[in-house]
């Protein structure tokens, strides 16, 4: 397994789908730097300005989503998707006929759509990784049609033929281990947290979350209730920052003393050390997040976004609360209950121990490894 191939990669929209992309194709480039990988997206999104920081190539394709939305702009753009989906296929047939791909690999979201339909119809062996665990629609179209399906969470023969079903999980950044003692200082001292104290991490995602910013503003308005001896650690996202900023400003006026409870910023770099520092984690539940989350044993309280297709970050949460490997708490009861949740779990060591020791057995740290194994597999 480790002959130079000829891979294209399709997919995008959001980081949860394009940073798994770019493992597998790090990975791939890891076990043959020959190896010749081309990405394919959808223009305009994301992925155009992702992939090449990453160091690949990536073709755009003129392809768009159905929006959900009532809007004169939405509809305008659903009546021309048939026609845009037409014009990408016909396109993604000639990027293959030069490129001349021996496996094609589709990551979801709607860009994934015209390369896979094209690459499957041409007889080009193709593998699709479903990230969460409850399919997207793109992915469950595609798979009676690929050879191989890699997923992250069991039981997904409800969406896909059984027989192609590999449980490979998420690809995602070396960086996530199991969190050390020394980690765990780094962290502290990073982030400039209190080591006597202990630490919530709260984070909405990369871009921050207007709901999480919400919850927080809220209770530090309230004289943050039950923070004796506790630091927060606030990624607020480069949009809210200057919001909060002034938010902060005034609250510090009144309470002087919150400047060594309250640690906040735009965005977090080392997401590795800001896990560690933490003794309870509040997060969204995108794919990404909860595989990172597993693999760095974390106890951790999911706040499932509402605003995501088929509900998705609620199915990849639960697969976790099933196991006691995590809580929930409903976006809609987060003001009142998500931090309340998390200090209370504070209190409970045995709950965090447990919720830890669980989440560590649903990592699955090798799935950049595992997926590359099926791709050599189909060529």
């Amino acid at each position: 397994m480790n002959e130079p191939l000829r891979v294209i990669i399709s997919g995008g929209g959001t980081g949860g789908h394009i940073f798994p992309a770019v493992s597998i194709a790090n990975k791939l480039k890891e076990i043959n730097p020959q190896t010749e990988i081309l990405f394919v997206g959808a223009k305009g999104k994301m992925e155009m300005e992702k992939v090449p920081a990453a160091g690949y190539k990536i073709i755009g394709l003129p392809i768009t989503g159905l929006q959900r939305q009532l809007t004169v702009k939405n509809i305008l753009n659903d009546i021309s998707v048939p026609f845009r989906v037409l014009s990408s296929i016909r396109k993604a047939r000639h990027l293959i006929k030069e490129f001349k791909p021996q496996v094609a690999i589709g990551v979801g979201g709607y860009a994934s759509a015209p390369l896979l339909m094209a690459a499957t119809r041409m007889g080009i062996p193709s593998l699709i990784q479903e990230q969460n665990g409850f399919a997207g629609l793109t992915n469950k179209k595609l798979g009676d049609k690929v050879q191989s399906i890699c997923v992250a969470y069991e039981g997904m023969e409800r969406f896909f033929p059984k027989d192609k079903i590999v449980m490979t999980g998420n690809p995602i950044r070396s960086v996530f281990v199991p969190c050390t003692l020394e980690m765990k200082e780094a962290g502290v001292k990073e982030y400039g947290l209190d080591p006597s104290k202990k630490h919530i991490f709260i984070v909405g995602g990369s871009l921050g979350s207007a709901k999480f910013n919400s919850c927080v503003r809220h209770w530090i308005s309230e004289g943050c209730p039950g923070a004796e001896g506790v630091d927060v650690l606030w990624q607020c996202g480069k949009y809210y920052k200057p919001e909060i900023d002034k938010f902060m400003e005034e609250e510090l006026k009144k309470n002087p003393d919150l400047a060594s409870k309250v640690k906040y910023s735009d965005f977090i770099v080392r997401m590795d050390l800001a896990y560690a520092a933490a003794d309870v984690v509040i997060s969204r539940s995108g794919a990404s997040s909860v595989s990172e989350l597993c693999a760095a044993h974390k106890a951790v309280i999911f706040v499932p976004s509402p605003n995501v297709a088929e509900d998705h970050q609620t199915h990849n949460a639960m697969a976790l609360v099933r196991k006691d490997a995590a809580m929930i708490v409903k976006d809609a009861d987060a003001i009142e209950k998500m931090i309340p949740t998390a200090l209370e779990l504070l209190k409970d060591t045995e709950k965090i121990k447990t919720l830890e020791d669980n989440a560590g057995k649903m990592a699955l740290p090798d799935a950049a490894t595992k997926i590359a194994e099926e791709v050599y597999k189909l060529v």
